[in-house]
């Protein structure tokens, strides 16, 4: 009995005791604040490769190949210096497969100059995207062109209209630390990252 006594009484090794029973939760708080700061590093590198992905995508040829050559007075019916309304284009909309098919969908339906793309285009706006993030991968990346109201039928000096290029990434995931405690898996990122500019050349394989 005394023994017993002795050994409820007795106070050796209790802080061994208390940190075990607080190092689970030390460790997790830890691992947590890590994980946040990954996120917030994810999502900035995320936002960068958009924003040099458009940069790309301006100053470069254009995805919708056929929009690079359309002559919207011949082709179009528009006079010559008019500029060209949202009828004769509203947007075209540029994405990619896993494996590396590429396609655009316009409004109207029927693309200027036809439904021809430029894969080579849009692979060099993933390459460029991907020294900022190289986890992107092709069938995550969305490259649209929208009607801005700049441009003009018959213009001799490249593409006729200059619609503003909007570069987005979807679909994005992020692993944190924690999860590997629990699962192998990852979670998908609801956010959108975009970024937007107006066309300039539009033409070339080469940006700054």
């Amino acid at each position: 009995m005394r023994t017993l006594r002795a050994f409820w009484r007795a106070t050796d090794a209790s802080t061994a005791v208390e940190f075990a029973l607080l190092s689970p939760l030390l460790l997790t708080l830890m691992i947590g604040t890590i994980d946040i700061g990954r996120y917030l590093w994810t999502v900035n590198r995320a936002q960068k490769a958009t924003q040099m992905g458009a940069r790309w995508a301006v100053a470069t040829d254009v995805v919708p190949s056929g929009l690079a050559t359309y002559d919207f007075a011949v082709a179009g019916g528009i006079p010559q210096g008019d500029p060209i309304p949202a009828s004769s284009f509203t947007s075209a909309k540029c994405s990619s497969t896993l494996s590396g098919t590429v396609t655009c969908v316009c409004v109207p339906t029927t693309c200027p100059g036809g439904s021809g793309v430029n894969t080579a285009a849009f692979n060099r706006i993933l390459f460029q995207m991907q020294q900022y993030y190289p986890e992107i991968t092709a069938d995550k990346l969305k490259v649209n062109y929208e009607y801005s109201g700049l441009g003009y039928a018959g213009d001799p000096n490249g593409i006729q209209v200059q619609p503003l290029v909007t570069v987005q990434l979807v679909g994005m995931t992020f692993a944190p630390i924690l999860y590997r405690f629990f699962s192998s898996g990852s979670i998908t990122l609801n956010t959108t990252f975009s970024s937007s500019l107006t066309l300039e050349d539009g033409s070339g394989q080469i940006a700054n």
